[in-house]
């Protein structure tokens, strides 16, 4: 592993324990970081992808199914590791080895903690979509140079998630309820929000809800990128992309509040 710069920032230190915190146990994180999703890509995008019929390959724009699924797979991955990220590893720093309150006593504030751990997830989702969009293009999935664009749209995606479980994890002194926010929330996200099958695949009822998560907004966006259609209409572009950043502000404000109030008074 490369070591981490030095850094005098208060923010920065907080990103350089989490780097220190990952090195030790990095090795535990490669195959669902990484090797999972490559497999996930194989047996959906080249296994079931082969039996696709040619009708309907023309409803998804006329690309294979394996260059249709394979964006959107990377901005769902970009979120299950981002909510991760975002659950356990928060509430510990608060509540297990009570971290985050041992650097509350030193000129470390409650704003740092918070933005150090955003700014180690934002890292964190870079590495693993830069992989994972290298196995896009090794598998020849990428109808288009714009997918490196692809990289920030998914750490966008993921931040969008990351900021609002957050600001909850830093509200909670169990982690009880973080298994609802996987079962009601990511795996019905990861399903129903355009990642496996066209959203207008969806009843009519359910198609504007997608409009609200953050996933359906990276989804478009990698895919846009990936199969180069977003040139076709950057407004629409435009749109995914003020949305995944109001969900990432509202986030970010909401973790700022629940930090200082959890740390300040208790």
């Amino acid at each position: 592993m490369i070591a981490l710069p030095r850094t005098n920032s208060t923010v920065g230190r907080v990103f350089e324990h989490r780097f220190l915190q990952y090195r030790r146990t990095f090795r535990a994180s490669i195959f669902s970081s990484f090797l999972s999703p490559a497999l996930f890509l194989t047996a959906m995008g080249v296994g079931l992808g082969s039996y696709v019929s040619s009708s309907a390959v023309s409803s998804l724009g006329g690309v294979s199914y394996l260059a249709f699924l394979a964006p959107g797979l990377l901005a769902a991955t970009a979120m299950q590791s981002a909510s991760f990220e975002a659950t356990f590893p928060i509430m510990g720093g608060l509540v297990w080895n009570k971290i985050f309150h041992a650097m509350y006593a030193t000129p470390i504030s409650p704003r740092d903690i918070a933005l150090g751990n955003l700014a180690w997830i934002a890292a964190r989702l870079t590495f693993i979509a830069a992989v994972f969009t290298l196995i896009i293009v090794l598998f020849g999935a990428a109808a288009s140079p714009l997918v490196v664009l692809a990289i920030p749209a998914a750490v966008l995606t993921g931040l969008a998630f990351a900021a609002p479980i957050a600001a909850f994890a830093a509200t909670q002194r169990t982690p009880d309820r973080f298994s609802n926010i996987f079962r009601f929330g990511i795996t019905p996200l990861f399903l129903f929000s355009g990642t496996f099958f066209p959203l207008t695949s969806l009843p009519a009822f359910l198609q504007p809800l997608a409009w609200l998560t953050p996933l359906y907004h990276g989804v478009a966006l990698t895919r846009g990128l990936s199969l180069g259609t977003i040139v076709n209409d950057p407004a629409f572009a435009l749109v995914h992309l003020v949305a995944l950043l109001a969900f990432i502000a509202a986030g970010t404000w909401a973790l700022l509040v629940t930090m200082e109030r959890r740390l300040v008074r208790g």
